[in-house]
């Protein structure tokens, strides 16, 4: 596929051809055919028709950019926070974020779990109805997610309800992280990336996209040298992609796959939404994706555990991040 690049000259990017999955068809097994062969394939797949309107995802995405278009002091009042929750500004990669948590008051004894929490968010008289929109986004947004997890379901041979239970998504771990790349070009063989080489940890991530090219795929992750394929943005519909606690759950049967965001010279805003199980769900080999000849690649471990060992290797300290108030 050929695209017009800034600058004016034309080059081949490579882009990948994924599965759409349309959540308002009424043929389940042809979701649940098209979905198993995405997960199989590569982890990576398009959902439309997920009834969150084009109109509610366009003010949201308007009350990103207003957030991030913030003088920077004004968003360093929102630093994240040991809950992952607020502002991060530009470190290392050319990307600033916002994390939004499970909105859990401080006086709730279920405060105390390491993801869970109150959020931290502007002062309402900067950005009014800011709070309000994105609560209700993460709302939706959950909803999508569980519906996606029920047709994963059936195509691991469970019951459609698997993922449902109070232990799994009655209780998630659900993370909203709005993203604002920079105008800046990526160039991988000095290291300078929007977001650099990495797969999500967690059960399955939704990303919604503007129009602007970025993210790649990398199939095959111990190829030499490696392939990078661009994901492109298609309107009104969620990216999704599955995360290494759902490719240890299922035997490494389905793929978590590699990805990255290559800067093209243009802005670019994502909004990211993680989704894991509750803390207290125990990540165990399922049933249907072990056998005498293929048995349990992991050992069980609780969701917190592994997800507070995953963050403490991926995220960077806060003191890092305060260093941009001084």
């Amino acid at each position: 596929m050929e695209n017009q690049c800034q600058n004016g000259t034309e080059t081949l990017l490579k882009v990948s051809t994924l599965n759409c999955i349309d959540l308002s068809n009424p043929d389940i097994h042809q979701s649940v055919s098209l979905l198993k062969q995405a997960c199989l394939d590569c982890g990576f797949f398009y959902v439309i028709n997920h009834g969150i309107s084009q109109e509610f995802m366009d003010e949201v995405f308007g009350q990103s950019k207003s957030f991030f278009e913030l003088p920077l002091n004004e968003k360093m009042k929102v630093l994240r926070n040991e809950k992952h929750r607020g502002y991060t500004p530009v470190v290392g990669d050319y990307k600033e974020g916002y994390y939004i948590g499970v909105e859990v008051p401080e006086d709730d004894p279920e405060a105390e779990k390491p993801f869970y929490g109150p959020n931290v968010w502007p002062e309402d008289g900067l950005l009014p109805g800011w709070r309000q929109t994105m609560e209700k986004f993460h709302h939706q947004a959950l909803e999508v997610a569980k519906a996606v997890a029920r047709i994963i379901a059936l195509a691991l041979g469970l019951e459609v309800d698997f993922f449902d239970k109070p232990e799994m998504l009655g209780k998630p771990i659900a993370t909203l992280r709005l993203l604002h790349y920079g105008g800046q070009v990526s160039d991988p063989s000095k290291g300078i990336y929007g977001a650099g080489a990495h797969s999500d940890y967690g059960l399955i991530t939704l990303l919604a996209t503007d129009d602007v090219m970025g993210l790649q795929i990398c199939k095959d992750k111990d190829a030499k040298p490696q392939i990078w394929e661009y994901v492109a943005p298609v309107k009104g519909a969620f990216i999704v992609n599955l995360g290494d606690m759902l490719e240890r759950w299922s035997n490494c049967i389905f793929k978590s796959t590699l990805h990255r965001v290559l800067g093209i010279g243009q802005e670019r805003y994502s909004i990211a939404y993680f989704v894991e199980p509750s803390h207290d769900c125990l990540v165990e080999c399922l049933p249907t994706c072990k056998s005498e000849n293929n048995p349990p690649k992991f050992p069980p471990i609780y969701c917190a555990t592994y997800l507070s060992q995953r963050y403490k290797d991926t995220h960077a300290e806060l003191s890092v991040y305060e260093k941009h108030q001084t």
